[in-house]
C-alpha cells in the first residue's frame, strides 16, 4: 500500500495480488503444489475484489489444500470470513475469521496484515484491550522491527491517542529510518496537528524512498501550493485481502 494509504486503511484484503505480481519469479523455483496454491490465491483475490466471497473462499480453501504451510492462504480465508461477518452479521463467520487469523500467525509469527486484521476484528468485537495486548506483544518480541511499532501507532491513532501514535512512529523510524510508511504516517499526524513544515519534510522524505505513493504526492503538492498550510489528509483506501477495516486479501 502506498504511504498514507497503507497506514490509515481499515479494511483487510486478500494477498493474491502479491502472488500475481511475483508469479514470473516464482515459476522458476516453486513446486507444483505451490504454483497451484499461488494461482488459486490470485483467483480468490480477484473474486474478493468483485465481492464474490463464496467463490473467493473456495479458491482460498483450494490454495490451502495445495499448500497447507502457506500463511497467506490462512490469512485470505480469515480476511474473507471477516468481511462476510461484517456484512451479514453471522457469528460463525466471525469465529472462522478468528480461527484462521490465529492459524496464519502460527505459520508466520510476523505476518503484518494478519496482526492488523486480527487487531481490527478484536476492536470491532469490543475487545480493544486485547487488540492492544496483541500488538504490544508483537512489539516486545521484535524490538528490531518497525512494522509492530507502526501497527501499534495505528491502534493509538484510531483510539484517539495521536500523541502516543506519533511516539510509536518515531520509535519505528529509530529502528528503520528509511521506512516510507512510517514517514508518511508521521507526516499525516504532524499535518493534522498543524506542524505543516515538518509534515511536508516527512512526506517528501517518504516519497524519496518510495515514489509510488500518489496520495502522499498529493499532500506534498497541496502543502507546497498553500505555502505549507495544507488541509487534513484525505482518508486512505483499502487493501485486499486484509480484513474489513483491516481486511485485505493478498
Amino acid at each position: 500500500m502506498d504511504g498514507v494509504i497503507a497506514y490509515i486503511c481499515h479494511r483487510s484484503q486478500p494477498i493474491g495480488l502479491l502472488f500475481a505480481c511475483l508469479a514470473p519469479v516464482v515459476l522458476a523455483v516453486a513446486g507444483g503444489c505451490q504454483l497451484v496454491s499461488q494461482t488459486d490465491n490470485a483467483e480468490g483475490v480477484r473474486m474478493f475484489q468483485q465481492a464474490y466471497y463464496q467463490g473467493a473462499l473456495q479458491k482460498f480453501h483450494s490454495a490451502l489444500e495445495a499448500d497447507p504451510n502457506n500463511p497467506d492462504a490462512y490469512y485470505n480465508l480469515a480476511a474473507t470470513y471477516h468481511q462476510m461477518g461484517k456484512l451479514y452479521q453471522q457469528k460463525p463467520d466471525i469465529d472462522q475469521a478468528f480461527s484462521y487469523y490465529h492459524q496464519c500467525l502460527d505459520k508466520n509469527r510476523n505476518h503484518q496484515d494478519c496482526y492488523r486484521g486480527l487487531a481490527v476484528l478484536l476492536m470491532e468485537q469490543g475487545r480493544t484491550p486485547e487488540a492492544f495486548q496483541l500488538i504490544q506483544g508483537w512489539v516486545d518480541r521484535n524490538p528490531a522491527m518497525a512494522a509492530p511499532q507502526i501497527e501499534l501507532a495505528r491502534l493509538c491513532e484510531e483510539t484517539g491517542d495521536k500523541e502516543q501514535a506519533q511516539q510509536h512512529l518515531i520509535e519505528a523510524l529509530a529502528v528503520d529510518p528509511n521506512n516510507a510508511t512510517a514517514l508518511a504516517a508521521l507526516g499525516k499526524l504532524r499535518e493534522e496537528s498543524g506542524d505543516t513544515a515538518q509534515a511536508l519534510a516527512n512526506y517528501q522524505r517518504s516519497l524519496s524512498i518510495n515514489r509510488f505513493q500518489p496520495q502522499v504526492a498529493a499532500r506534498v503538492a497541496s502543502l507546497q501550493m498553500s505555502g505549507g498550510a495544507g488541509g487534513p489528509t484525505p482518508p486512505g483506501g483499502t487493501r485486499m485481502v486484509a480484513a474489513p477495516d483491516a481486511t485485505q486479501v493478498r
